[in-house]
């Protein structure tokens, strides 16, 4: 079958090469349209139920309402994570099914079909649940600052709620926009509270009548003249001065204005949070993309569209102060570059090894016709363009060009015999065919399991993994189809000089005949090697992913329960004028009001600091990072942490129990013990945070007597402090503008607690009682918000570690701890963030390194009709992992996410130089030549060949080795780790594989003289 192929593509070359045309246009039509991303676009289905209860308690809403949503969605099925949120008047419950198993229009049906359930069991005053898909990633790709110094705040942020936000949603990829800082407008309706006593009115009435009023409604129809008239009730004053003078109706006949009660003024609601660019207060907005999207394409249509914009507003600008784009081109570009550097030098390769300028022009040319086709395969399959899906192209260039070298190496040596060029690559090509198939079956052989692989992890080798079998495939048909065409019709030459084995080459037979006398000796040696780096390799430090230089650093702010925003505008100011101090440091953005886990409080902040490029400072990101620890430690009342590139620590975890009292107490003790160990820096707990509260201590009997209900009392409080909830607010009409109408007590009076018991409450009779009459105000605390994993309370834990230590070194520290390993019954601990992750990364290693090997191993045996034969080959495996050892120590790089993905790359290709030397070997015996001289000359034959794929995918993988450029971190230890296994395993394959042949061929003999004896006998 092989020589028919390769002998019919010479003999009629046309179709052959209009399929690689037609390949290699729609390759390239492919190529100009894939997304790019920095990471493999991963659609979780993930959903989110969001109920507000305004005015409820977190303790009171994880039992009336959190427990009851989180038991009604846990029954259904293939359920990877439910966590919870509560904080005041909010729940929320985001639930993330196993990728891959639920589809995520699948999972909102399922999880509103759960909620609709318990629906009924809800309180009767919460809102309607809010069930939502996740769809766009959780990090914004850009964030902008609007300015315009003739427009205010206010104005900045309705341009951009309602011109920015409608010329970008409508844009392909954009997912959601959220405004950054700016200020709501309202109209604040101040009630002075000894007015309202005098009377007998509440802030709750006083916005119901204006809700009543305050209206322009469209009801009822009527014939005039013998036309048809919509009737329209008007009754919306038409400006704030018209709205203060409007009468409200008493008690009877009687009425007062609003102005006699109540100060009427355009205001701003109150803020709740802002952002600050190098300073100055700032509206700005960030974009978010949908699942699926490239980054780049949907940055370029934002900056397309606020170009345009721009051009309809002169005087507006728009200034990029976050991007999380630039460095995904960034990684692009680099990774090209290396792309092209890696086949320059594996081509490079090729000519000092033939000399011979059109052999080098033939494996030039097979490899663009082996990636060209793999993007058009990779854009069907809905991969894009990321710094997976890069690297894998990138390292199999020298991969590309090896079959093209065997090909090519062989036609040369028929060549050497006084061959005519075709008759050189008829032959060639059906002497070496079966070894070129199975050195590429392999290959696929291993990764093909990668492609059934589940999860988020198991995502990113599937898509490194695909792609590399789809490039090898498509090298093996240029191999078989290409080649030898350009090899007969192109290498017409005259044959290349035909020289003698030079110094080295004599001191290796000397060195293989050595071997191949004592091959129980140079087995066992390679065992004792194996084992040797086995060992070595298990104690290397672990990590999830390398930590990538972006130029930028996240600092997270907390200051103490109680803060005020204004406090955290004073902290926040003070940090970023010390952060500029640094001459690398080319800006800070401050986002306060929310912290990176989405609770939203005034006393949380965001410190996003920009640093100028790597390439254009000396010191690296960690050096800078541990200069700002320093300077950071003179705000001892702040807790200040930097987060990785993934917004999470080092090492993350969380303790999880029934009784959050028994959960505080185990994550004290295990915070206490973590703070006495120098290997942990900075180790801290997200304890139940507490807030002071003004707690209303309600006289029930009192109350009862008087017809006061304490749910008025509740409802009164709330609506006099901080307003009714939006839905029930009034309107003021401005143009097309809705404007929400605030009714609250003045801001003089709600931070005076005598004024605060003047509140008067509606009694049953009709009647008002003052609040001090039913009720007492004492100081107390409460919980600021709740946090819940899978329907447990949860404390997250994290920590930094020391320098020279990994997450994974501390992570198998954090496990020795006797407060870890000795917690309360009904306690347990988790691994969160990159700690959970790092964990899926070698639990889904070791199934499918498993799976790929023994494909392998099915695919050598149907190729090499043996049995034994293909446990030789095999053998290169383990021979490669002294290498991986090697590069990894000398390069100090942990095992981590690319390393292992090497690991798996190099199952594939180290089985080449096996191949090549048993297939020659196996062939020569059959030939008539005995055992120890067809060794001999298999490896005297196939030693060049084998040097030169080994020294082109080194090459290939040289510039991704060096990491220059972005991305480099990521891509340099996976290069590593093939390039140290490729080079130990060649080295020792030239040595060991002969001798285990050997043995294997011996013992495979005297099984074949045993099995026919036994068949004689028994047929005798």
């Amino acid at each position: 079958m092989n020589t028919n192929i390769s002998a019919w593509a010479i003999r009629t070359p046309l179709p052959s090469i209009l399929l690689f045309v037609v390949l290699t246009i729609i390759g390239l039509y492919s190529f100009v349209r894939l997304p790019i991303t920095y990471f493999p676009t991963v659609i979780t289905p993930s959903v989110r139920v969001t109920i507000e209860q305004a005015g409820a308690s977190p303790a009171e809403l994880e039992i009336q309402v959190t427990r009851l949503v989180e038991n009604a969605i846990a029954s259904l099925p293939a359920i990877r994570r439910l966590d919870s949120m509560i904080d005041q008047g909010r729940s929320v419950t985001t639930v993330e099914f196993e990728l891959g198993l639920v589809t995520p229009d699948r999972a909102v049906d399922d999880v509103r079909d759960a909620v609709s359930r318990i629906r009924s069991d809800l309180p009767a005053m919460a809102d309607e649940p809010l069930i939502e898909r996740l769809e766009e990633d959780s990090t914004s790709l850009v964030t902008y600052a609007v300015l315009n110094p003739d427009m205010t705040v206010t104005e900045l942020s309705w341009f951009i709620d309602d011109t920015v936000t409608r010329a970008l949603q409508g844009l392909p990829g954009v997912g959601r926009i959220e405004r950054v800082g700016g200020a709501d407008r309202e109209i604040h309706v101040e009630l002075d509270v000894e007015r309202l006593q005098a009377l007998s009115l509440t802030a709750g009435t006083v916005n119901d009548m204006l809700l009543q009023t305050q209206l322009e409604r469209s009801g009822g129809r009527s014939e005039v003249n013998g036309n048809e008239e919509v009737v329209t009730t008007a009754a919306a004053a038409e400006t704030i001065t018209e709205l203060a003078g409007r009468r409200l109706a008493l008690d009877g006949e009687s009425s007062v204005r609003l102005s006699d009660i109540a100060r009427v003024r355009d205001a701003n609601a109150e803020p709740r949070a802002f952002a600050m660019l190098d300073g100055s207060e700032i509206a700005g907005f960030s974009v978010y993309r949908s699942g699926g999207a490239g980054e780049v394409a949907v940055a370029t249509a934002v900056a397309g569209a606020l170009e345009e914009i721009r051009t309809a507003y002169p005087d507006l600008q728009f200034r990029l102060v976050d991007d999380n784009v630039s460095y995904t081109v960034g990684n692009y570009h680099a990774a090209m570059s290396s792309l092209f550097e890696g086949a320059a030098l594996s081509v490079i390769v090729v000519f000092l090894f033939l000399r011979d300028w059109r052999a080098t022009i033939v494996a030039a040319v097979a490899l663009p016709l082996s990636i060209i086709p793999t993007f058009f395969v990779i854009g069907q399959l809905g991969f894009s363009l990321n710094i997976l899906s890069m690297l894998a192209i990138t390292l199999v260039t020298g991969i590309l060009v090896d079959d093209a070298i065997v090909e090519i190496e062989n036609v040369v040596r028929h060549r050497n015999m006084g061959k005519s060029a075709r008759r050189a690559a008829l032959d060639a090509s059906d002497e070496i065919g079966l070894a070129v198939i199975a050195i590429s079956a392999t290959i696929i052989a291993v990764f093909a399991p990668v492609g059934l692989m589940s999860g988020e992890v198991g995502l990113y080798f599937r898509e490194f993994g695909l792609t590399v079998a789809i490039a090898v495939f498509f090298s093996l048909l240029v191999s078989r189809l290409i080649v030898p065409v350009l090899a007969a019709y192109f290498m017409t030459a005259g044959p290349p000089k035909d020289e003698e084995n030079g110094r080295l080459m004599r001191s290796y037979e000397y060195l293989l005949k050595m071997s191949l006398r004592h091959p129980l000796l140079t087995v066992g040696t390679a065992l004792g090697l194996f084992a040797i780096a086995i060992v070595s390799l298990a104690s290397l430090p672990t990590a999830f992913l390398p930590e990538e230089d972006m130029g930028r650093l996240t600092l997270t702010v907390e200051l103490p329960p109680g803060a005020t925003l204004d406090d955290t505008r004073a902290a926040t100011d003070d940090i970023a004028d010390r952060l500029r101090g640094f001459e690398e440091v080319r800006g800070v953005f401050v986002r306060a009001g929310a912290s990176m886990t989405g609770q939203e409080d005034v006393r949380h902040a965001i410190v996003l600091i920009n640093l100028v490029h790597k390439s254009q400072r000396e010191r690296s990101l960690s050096a800078i990072e541990a200069d700002l620890e320093r300077m950071l430690a003179a705000f001892p009342d702040l807790r200040l942490r930097f987060l990785n590139n993934r917004g999470s620590r080092d090492v993350s975890f969380a303790l999880l129990g029934s009784d959050g009292d028994a959960v505080q107490a185990a994550a004290n003790a295990v915070l206490r013990e973590m703070s006495a160990d120098g290997d942990f820096v900075d180790p801290s707990s997200d304890n139940i945070a507490m807030r002071p509260e003004l707690r209303v201590i309600v006289d029930t009997d009192r109350a009862a007597m008087l017809g006061v209900s304490p749910a008025m009392i509740a409802e009164t409080i709330r609506v006099s402090t901080i307003g009714e909830v939006d839905s029930r607010l009034a309107d003021f009409l401005d143009g097309s503008r809705k404007i929400p109408i605030r009714v609250i007590i003045d801001p003089v009076f709600r931070g005076n607690l005598p004024a605060l018991q003047l509140l008067t409450l509606p009694a049953a009779g009709g009647g008002q009682v003052p609040l001090s009459a039913v009720a007492g105000i004492r100081f107390d605390e409460t919980a600021a918000v709740i946090n819940r994993m899978d329907r447990l309370r949860q404390i997250e834990m994290g920590t930094d570690m020391a320098a020279g230590m990994t997450s994974g070194q501390g992570l198998e520290k954090l496990m020795t701890l006797d407060s870890v390993r000795n917690l309360p019954d009904g306690i347990h601990i988790r691994t969160t963030g990159d700690s959970d992750s790092e964990g899926d990364v070698f639990e889904s290693f070791v199934p499918a390194m498993g799976a790929g090997i023994l494909l392998v191993l099915i695919v050598l045996i149907l190729l090499f009709g043996s049995v034994l034969a293909p446990w030789t080959i095999l053998a290169s495996l383990p021979l490669s992992i002294a290498g991986v050892t090697l590069g990894l120590v000398l390069g100090g790089h942990a095992v981590s996410l690319p390393v292992v993905i090497g690991i798996l790359m190099l199952m594939g290709i180290v089985t080449k130089n096996a191949i090549m030397l048993v297939d020659f070997a196996i062939e020569r015996e059959a030939q008539g030549l005995g055992r120890m001289e067809a060794i001999v000359e298999a490896c005297s034959s196939r030693i060049r060949p084998i040097v030169m794929t080994t020294l082109a995918m080194v090459g290939g993988m040289i510039p991704s080795a060096i990491g220059i450029g972005d991305g480099g971190e990521f891509r340099a230890p996976m290069a590593i780790a093939v390039i140290g296994g490729l080079l130990v395993s060649t080295l020792l394959s030239l040595i060991v594989i002969p001798s285990l042949h050997l043995i294997m061929s011996t013992l495979g003999d005297r099984l074949t003289w045993i099995f026919r004896r036994v068949f004689q006998s028994a047929g005798g």
